[in-house]
């Protein structure tokens, strides 16, 4: 097995024994990338050839040589006896909707296209003073507007390692792929409506979405600023752990950070599931999509593969001591995706307003005398057709005349699910649960332009993952075998507030109960 394909975790022991250096970890990764990626990402890609739809096209910067400082200076460490950092001399990739110093942070929009950050994220900073090897900026959904990483300004976008003719998922599909394709052991993401979760689903890999303000949002370009988070995507449940450890507590560069205390989310990590309360809610279990016709809702089950995956997995964690708690109600989840869809909207609209062609980012080439015609001009060629969709959106739904019926009804319906979680969840209520398990998503990976352009339908792959934003709450996405297709299937733990560890303990404990699986021993389509 190469290094490129050791864990996070396993990686670091090597490294402290002095059976390998950061450097030949940094060289296998890079090897890696060389033999699946492609060429990255660019505003002029030309013709898509049949070459580029066998790759995974993860990255849009690659920064081979900021990662082969980073590990000389690690194996400078070792070799003079320093901490060299709990990260040490583990290569990570970066969606490209974080702020790195010196290099070009584009939120992969053409309007970002020429903005080089002064400073770095606070989440990337933390990662490189733990000594993680940063390997590049990789794609997304421009803005990490969309589920599928289609939207991206910069083509080739992001392909599934599993199936290339497939998405994977998005907005963070970059980080997810990066992962899957073992070019990285670990990816920094963002999940906003699931962008973590519904990714590392389609790629088969271990995504969580930390509790709002667990991680620093510092240096991350908003899309939903109430929304957004920072996490982690990794091949392991023990990387996940690390990483998150790793970025996780307060900043003082934002206010939305929390005090809580951070624990040590390894040392309880196989501690076991015993006496533990798992929810199952038969609201998860369906999809609620409106008819465009009627504007009635029609409810349809998740396939049974589906299914099958999340019931096994209870059934596992009932034989290692947990109790599985059924029928519980969660009724407000099929409301999740309009409610997102218009304060995700109001809060994008708000935040792309920055990106006028004055103080940084592209400018319209032409001559201008009017500062209104450069704003138009200039978001009209910089900008692609998602960004604008929810300008005029967010712009239509928040106007005085219409706040009332749609922006302050939907602010309503996000308290509604934030209700139904505190219900699950009270531990003197009547189901008293540590955490909910679900699926991820309700199909598996679907094929690129299957989807692309129809941002309502697009918008309910992320159904049974957006409500934990709206409720802040943790989750946790992990990969429970293959599907009847070959593609990755997922299963989902959400839990209250703050428990993080008690969601990444389950994790392990489901991880270990199937490692003899026989589809832990396939491959990715680009690794075969």
């Amino acid at each position: 097995m190469e290094l490129c394909d050791t864990s996070a975790y396993e990686l670091r022991q090597l490294l402290r024994e002095g059976k390998t250096s950061a450097q030949e970890i940094l060289d296998s990764s890079l090897k890696r990338i060389e033999a699946v990626d492609g060429r990255p990402g660019t505003l002029e890609p030309g013709e898509i050839t049949e070459e580029d739809r066998q790759k995974v096209h993860a990255f849009i910067t690659p920064t081979p040589e900021r990662a082969r400082q980073q590990a000389a200076e690690v194996d400078r460490k070792l070799a003079a006896g320093e901490d060299p950092g709990p990260l040490a001399g583990i290569p990570f990739t970066v969606k490209d909707i974080f702020c790195v110093k010196g290099t070009p942070s584009t939120a992969a929009s053409r309007i970002l296209a020429n903005f080089t950050s002064p400073y770095t994220a606070t989440p990337v900073a933390r990662m490189e003073a733990a000594g993680g090897v940063m390997l590049g900026k990789v794609n997304l959904d421009e803005f990490t507007y969309g589920s599928s990483n289609e939207s991206s300004a910069f083509q080739p976008s992001t392909r599934n390692p599993w199936d290339t003719s497939r998405v994977p998922g998005g907005s963070s599909g970059g980080s997810t792929a990066s992962v899957a394709a073992a070019e990285a052991p670990l990816s920094l993401g963002t999940d906003t409506a699931g962008s973590i979760r519904q990714p590392a689903a389609f790629c088969g890999v271990v995504g969580m979405k930390p509790t709002y303000g667990r991680v620093s949002r510092y240096g991350l370009i908003a899309f939903g600023s109430s929304l957004d988070c920072p996490g982690p995507v990794s091949r392991t449940v023990r990387d996940a752990a690390m990483m998150l450890q790793a970025i996780a507590g307060p900043d003082p560069r934002d206010a939305t950070t929390v005090t809580v205390p951070v624990p040590d989310y390894l040392s309880g990590l196989e501690r076991g599931v015993g006496g533990m309360r798992i929810g199952l809610s038969p609201d998860y279990f369906r999809i609620s999509i409106p008819n465009p016709e009627t504007g009635e809702y029609e409810q349809q089950p998740v396939p049974a593969e589906i299914e099958t995956a999340v019931r096994r997995a209870a059934d596992l964690l009932a034989e290692m001591g947990a109790e599985i708690v059924e029928d519980v109600p969660m009724p407000n989840t099929r409301y999740g995706i309009p409610a997102y869809f218009v304060i995700s909207r109001v809060e994008a609209a708000s935040n792309l307003h920055r990106f006028d062609g004055v103080k940084y980012g592209y400018r319209t080439p032409e001559k201008m005398t009017d500062l209104r015609q450069l704003y138009r001009k200039t978001r009209g060629e910089g900008f692609g057709l998602q960004p604008k969709l929810r300008i005029l959106m967010g712009m239509y739904v928040s106007a005085a005349q219409y706040s009332e019926q749609y922006y302050q009804r939907a602010l309503r319906v996000r308290a509604l699910i934030r209700s139904d979680f505190d219900r699950a969840f009270d531990p003197a209520g009547k189901y008293r649960l540590d955490a909910l398990l679900t699926p991820t998503t309700p199909t598996a990976a679907f094929p690129m332009g299957a989807v692309y352009g129809d941002s309502v339908l697009m918008q309910y792959a992320d159904q049974l993952t957006v409500p934990a934003n709206h409720a802040g709450i943790p989750g946790i996405s992990l990969p429970a075998g293959l599907g009847g297709e070959g593609m990755p299937l997922s299963i989902q733990f959400l839990g209250p507030d703050f428990s993080e560890d008690r969601l990444l303990r389950l994790s392990r404990a489901y991880e270990m109960a199937t490692e003899q699986d026989e589809w832990h021993a396939i491959k990715p389509q680009v690794l075969r």
